[in-house]
């Protein structure tokens, strides 16, 4: 569920004056940090912990077009979510009672206002950002963010805001030359009564609330190991132990996971490659000092990215007591 409302999905999703200040401040030392730009992202990041909301949504990738049912509610404390597949599967994912003091590690990074304050550039060093009229979305007005990657370890993206409220109204992915990779919008948003039912639901899916804080159920491997490169501006969203067999990292629009499975015999070195609009699965075979392992990394990062990340996969060195 919280991948597919996060900023660049919706998951991508009032500015005070301190952060207006300090983003004219920092925008002079930080060249393509647009304060307004990002004083937009702020509002934004904390629309999901402010705003109620419901309505259909649209996901494109390529050919393929899903709708979906959203609705989302904040009260007491906490927030809940519900999403359900209206095309296709007939899934349903539930999210309930998300504490608002709980802040991701995604959303801290698109609250720029105490890096500018600090000096500090924060997520205007990986992409430039540019605010103008947005179109209509929803029967909403909107404010267009365009934001262009700073480097090639990184997708794009063009976001529409509600002028009102922050929300992510609309957001495109574009790849190497202005591609659009996916789409996703809404079709119709209320922020009053009840989320309408009666949809056939086949599967539902309880998501739980993962604390970036406390490590994952994730299985456990023989070794330590270690992610040694990720693109600059990326930050681990949770606290694994060494020898688990995910890292996850963000730099607050993109998120990818890397994987690792020891294997039990010989495998054939090669990789294999599957991109669904902007989410890209790499897996590689390799021999990490001997030893078969399977490497996947999956997320919203170019294949090149993937693959380099994919690269720097390797045990870490054992130091005697």
């Amino acid at each position: 569920m919280e991948s597919l409302l996060k900023p660049r999905s919706l998951r991508l999703l009032m500015v005070v004056m301190s952060i207006t200040l300090s983003g004219a401040a920092g925008a002079a030392l930080c060249p393509g940090a647009d304060a307004a730009a990002l004083s937009w992202l702020d509002k934004m990041s904390r629309s999901l912990h402010q705003v109620s909301y419901h309505g259909v949504v649209t996901l494109q990738r390529g050919d393929d077009m899903q709708v979906m049912q959203v609705s989302h509610s904040v009260e007491h404390g906490t927030s809940s979510e519900q999403l359900t597949q209206l095309t296709g599967q007939g899934a349903q994912v539930q999210r309930a009672d998300h504490p608002l003091e709980c802040i991701h590690p995604g959303h801290t990074l698109l609250r720029v206002g105490a890096d500018l304050q600090a000096g500090r550039c924060g997520i205007a060093e990986s992409y430039r950002f540019a605010v103008g009229d947005g179109e209509r979305v929803a029967g909403r007005k909107a404010v267009r963010i365009t934001i262009e990657p700073r480097d090639m370890y990184r997708f794009g993206y063009v976001m529409e805001l509600d002028r009102e409220t922050g929300l992510l109204l609309k957001t495109q992915t574009v790849g190497r030359g202005q591609k659009i990779l996916e789409k996703f919008q809404f079709a119709n948003l209320s922020y009053t009564g009840q989320s309408p039912g009666g949809a056939e639901v086949n599967v539902v899916h309880e998501a739980k609330h993962p604390h970036p804080l406390e490590p994952a159920t994730t299985p456990l491997i023989g070794r330590e190991w270690a992610v040694s490169w990720v693109p600059r501006g990326f930050t681990a969203t949770d606290a694994q132990a060494d020898n688990t067999g995910r890292r996850t990292y963000t730099d607050g629009l993109a998120v990818f996971s890397v994987f690792l499975e020891e294997l039990g015999r010989e495998i054939r070195s090669g990789e294999g490659v599957v991109r669904n609009g902007g989410t890209t699965s790499y897996t590689r075979g390799m021999r990490l000092t001997g030893q078969p392992v399977l490497v996947t990394v999956i997320g919203e990062v170019p294949v090149n990215t993937a693959r380099m990340v994919a690269d720097s996969v390797d045990w870490m060195l054992q130091h005697a007591d």
